[in-house]
């Protein structure tokens, strides 16, 4: 039995490939450079290449992959040719919040769920709210050149998700039966001011980090130069809407998994290097 893990060098997929060897099974990872090299075996493979596919999914039983619009009827259709009888997506928190239809990344996100579900294969779907690496693009650069972080609304409330969280989701889905056809809605366990989540990431690098109150016009030029403008967009809504409002958070990594969810404290303890 052979399980595909595309995405492997990405934040959620590495850590599902350790997952996977670690509990004994075997895993054949994807990469678009030929040149990544990893603890098992390697494809060079590219979902927008639907001819690279094959040689990637041949024998596999099970797959694991992010979701990817263009060449998702291709992935579809090399996936039934290999015999794969289970997808596991990550996917997201958009296609099910109001106003969906409307947001593109809800959109995207959901061109993908629909294929996988017409496909007659059975599926997972992991669909997490704010990832807590989504801070790595906000704030590192700053933090990294020693300044502080600019905010525009520092009350605003998120409950970031840890990728690994994520990743042993996707482990159990893969490994363990009664997941087929379900779709697990994900946020992190704890709501978090925007301001809290900056002083996490001071406690775990050593050092305060000064917060500086801007308009949302400079938030939004500054966010510009690190993330595309739709996701500019949607996070300028998310943080306005939830300005001193507690976010949704959710214990399903417990429910699927049986350990707790990490906290945004963890997350921080574990990327401080980054912010460093």
């Amino acid at each position: 039995m052979v399980m595909v893990v595309f995405g492997a060098r990405g934040s959620v997929g590495r850590h599902v490939a350790a997952g996977l060897l670690a509990a004994g099974e075997r895993v054949r990872v994807t990469s678009r450079d030929p040149g990544f090299r990893a603890a098992t075996e390697v494809v060079t493979a590219d979902l927008e290449r639907p001819e690279t596919l094959p040689a990637a999914l041949e024998g596999a039983t099970k797959v694991f992959v992010y979701a990817k619009p263009d060449g998702v009827e291709g992935f579809v259709e090399a996936a039934r040719s290999a015999g794969v009888r289970q997808v596991v997506l990550l996917s997201s928190a958009a296609v099910v919040m109001e106003g969906s239809e409307r947001n593109p990344i809800a959109v995207q996100h959901r061109i993908v769920e629909t294929a996988v579900e017409g496909s007659g294969m059975d599926w997972t779907f992991i669909r997490p709210g704010m990832f807590a690496t989504n801070t790595l693009w906000w704030w590192q650069a700053a933090i990294r050149s020693g300044g502080g972080v600019r905010l525009p609304y520092p009350e605003s409330e998120t409950a970031p998700v840890h990728e690994k969280d994520l990743a042993a989701l996707a482990v159990t889905a893969l490994t363990e039966p009664g997941h087929e056809r379900r779709a697990y809605t994900v946020y992190g366990v704890e709501s978090l001011t925007l301001r809290r989540q900056v002083e996490h990431i001071g406690e775990a690098i050593g050092r305060p980090i000064a917060i500086e109150v801007v308009s949302e016009a400079q938030a939004r030029e500054e966010m510009g130069r690190t993330v595309p403008a739709v996701g500019v967009e949607v996070i300028m809504k998310q943080w306005a809407a939830r300005d001193g409002i507690p976010a949704e958070t959710s214990t399903v990594v417990e429910e699927v998994t049986g350990r707790p969810g990490r906290t945004f404290a963890e997350w921080a303890a574990d990327h401080a290097d980054d912010f460093r």
